[in-house]
């Protein structure tokens, strides 16, 4: 028997439940959204967040439960469905088409007409005006080729906001952006609250959720194990909801580095990038590298791995002079990297885990020419055993959480020990279990020898692992800080040019 439909607008569930044969993903979750409010959706990867944001969306249909969008009963037969009826979900992955322009991009498949033809000019003045309510100003004639993540994820929300929502659904929309940007959205956001727009926002940063949410609902398991009304709450609260159990969530200081270094950089510079980027790495230091979006963290550590040529500037591994002109030498050399966009740089999702592990080694693997499958799980295994990856290694990597997908991409880089080990955004888009897993990984690879660069966006994170912080500004290295100095006013002092925050140390040697 159906419930009767609720007398008040907003966006209701009750007794929402999904099932993918017998395996029961969502079970019977009530939940209301009203007008004009934001929603913070919190839960570990796995907790049924994405499942009920799909079902929202039109993406996927209900097994059982009812919903109704402001007194109407509500069952999406499609995401275009549910955007003509006011409810739009935007995704953590970027999904643009990279030889379209932005423009294009935003009025895919909607494309104004006059006069018979595609009226460009209207696509255009749209476009811009869009783009400048989220603080993103660019020709909206250029292709979204080569535009930096958080540019395409801005445009990413200015494509459904262009729809005039009623509800809109926002799925990790600041994992891969800094915090100016990100502030940025924050803004969007309270202007869509005030205008009368609801808001479900989901993340991982539980800093965010404080920063926003009028309520927070918490997920575990497939089921809503908690429920505040009121925000804000205590982090603490948040965190032993997520996991189930009371929970510390703090950084520890990482062992004490060698003296010897074992990694020299000297003006390291790349054209129209980074310029004269100098430093020393300890045997056993993790180095943080610190700066707002646009710092070009990613492109120096990138230059390091051998995935882009420096045009000047010498690095010496162990004391000698190496030359990184391509990822391939600089493995050879004991430099390796994982990068920050596991999708679509770091891991083939069609293959095993155990494939993506192996793939870098293959050459050392094969016998006569051939690769046994048990020699691939064996390694997968020994990985699995090593990392706590869960789930199963031989199905698909697309099947594991991101947590777990994230911990197949440090064993992949990590059957061999390195002797540098850089990491780009090592926790991005993670729950706090797996980061706090990840953590621990680095400090063990740490203490062990190993050589550690650590590039986030995070600047908890940066401060918790790091034995010293490179900060960066607009492509030059503007200070090193030692731990006890590396406080966040200085820290983003130095982010955003400011060289009086700290003394500038140089390297030693």
């Amino acid at each position: 028997m159906l419930d009767a439909a609720p007398q008040t607008s907003g966006l209701i569930c009750r007794n929402l439940s999904k099932a993918f044969g017998p395996v029961k993903v969502l079970r019977n979750i009530d939940l209301a959204l009203q007008p004009g409010s934001v929603l913070g959706l919190i839960g570990e990867n796995g907790a049924g967040k994405s499942t009920f944001n799909n079902i929202i969306a039109g993406v996927l249909s209900p097994t059982e439960g009812q919903i109704w969008l402001d007194g109407t009963p509500y069952r999406p037969h499609s995401p275009w469905d549910a955007l003509d009826r006011g409810v739009a979900l935007i995704h953590q992955e970027i999904r643009l088409l990279p030889g379209l322009s932005v423009a294009e991009n935003l009025f895919l498949a909607r494309q104004p007409v006059r006069g018979g033809r595609v009226d460009r000019a209207a696509m255009v003045e749209e476009s811009a005006a869009i783009l400048a309510s989220l603080g993103v100003h660019l020709d909206p004639r250029r292709p979204v080729r080569g535009l930096s993540t958080a540019t395409q994820q801005s445009i990413e929300i200015a494509k459904a906001l262009l729809r005039e929502p009623r509800y809109v659904i926002f799925d990790e929309p600041t994992a891969s952006l800094g915090e100016s940007d990100a502030e940025l959205i924050f803004e969007q956001i309270d202007r869509l609250r005030a205008g009368g727009t609801g808001i479900i926002y989901v993340s991982h940063r539980l800093d965010e959720i404080g920063r926003l949410a009028d309520s927070v609902v918490c997920f575990r398991d497939g089921q809503k194990v908690a429920d505040w009304p009121t925000a804000p709450v205590p982090k603490q609260d948040l965190i032993d909801a997520m996991v189930g159990r009371a929970f510390v969530f703090q950084h520890h200081a990482p062992k004490p580095p060698s003296s010897k270094v074992v990694l020299s950089v000297r003006g390291l510079t790349r054209a129209d990038a980074f310029r004269d980027i100098s430093f020393d790495l300890h045997e056993g230091e993790i180095l943080g590298f610190a700066g707002l979006v646009g710092a070009r963290r990613t492109d120096v550590v990138r230059a390091l791995a051998g995935a882009d040529r420096a045009d000047a500037g010498e690095v010496r591994l162990d004391g000698a002079p190496v030359a990184l002109g391509s990822p391939r030498a600089a493995i050879d050399a004991g430099i390796v990297m994982v990068p920050e966009d596991r999708k679509g740089l770091g891991l083939n999702l069609d293959r095993s885990a155990s494939a993506n592990i192996t793939l870098p080694w293959e050459a050392g693997l094969a016998r006569g020419g051939l690769i046994r499958p048990r020699d691939v799980e064996s390694l997968g295994r020994e990985q699995r055993s090593r990392f706590d990856i869960r789930g199963r290694m031989e199905l698909p990597v697309s099947a594991m959480s991101g947590g777990n997908q994230q911990k197949v991409l440090l064993a992949k880089w990590l059957v061999r020990d390195p002797r540098v080990f850089i990491v780009d955004e090592p926790t991005r888009g993670v729950d706090v279990g797996a980061k706090m897993a990840i953590y621990q990984i680095i400090r063990d690879l740490a203490a062990s020898g190993i050589a550690v660069i650590v590039v986030s966006s995070e600047l908890e994170e940066v401060l918790g692992l790091s034995h010293r912080v490179l900060v960066m500004s607009e492509g030059r290295q503007t200070g090193i800080l030692d731990r006890h100095e590396a406080t966040p006013p200085r820290v983003m002092a130095l982010a955003v040019g400011d060289r009086t925050g700290a003394e500038i140390l140089q390297p030693t040697g």
